[in-house]
């Protein structure tokens, strides 16, 4: 059995129908304006980016939660992009189809905001 690290995603109906397109196996390449593809640790944090930030820009936020190899994972350093507990994983663009790979498990939404 493979040890793994839950992340959880925060994400607006586009790309959720992407995921959804890949059978819940994987995320959708990045945009050219968006260079990082940034999971969070905790869902507390994703709840308030789907709730306050996809609602308001999309007129929907999911959160999703899934499971990443832990050996794989800990090659990307823990961000703290703010308060304590506001703490991400920056994966650029080119290693997302790697870390695709790495996904154990389907992706599954834990939260909807409309």
């Amino acid at each position: 059995m493979t040890d793994t690290t839950t992340l959880w995603r925060p994400t607006g109906p586009v790309e959720l129908d992407l995921v959804r397109e890949s059978g819940w196996r994987e995320w959708p390449p990045r945009l050219p304006e968006q260079p990082i593809f940034y999971p969070v640790l905790n869902e507390d944090y994703a709840i308030k980016i789907a709730r306050d930030w996809n609602v308001r820009h999309d007129g929907a936020g999911f959160v999703t939660r899934f499971e990443v190899e832990t050996s794989f994972v800990e090659r990307y350093p823990v961000q703290q992009a703010g308060g304590k507990t506001i703490l991400e994983l920056w994966v650029p663009a080119e290693e997302l189809a790697e870390f695709n790979t790495h996904i154990v498990g389907k992706i599954e939404v834990t939260h909807e905001f409309r």
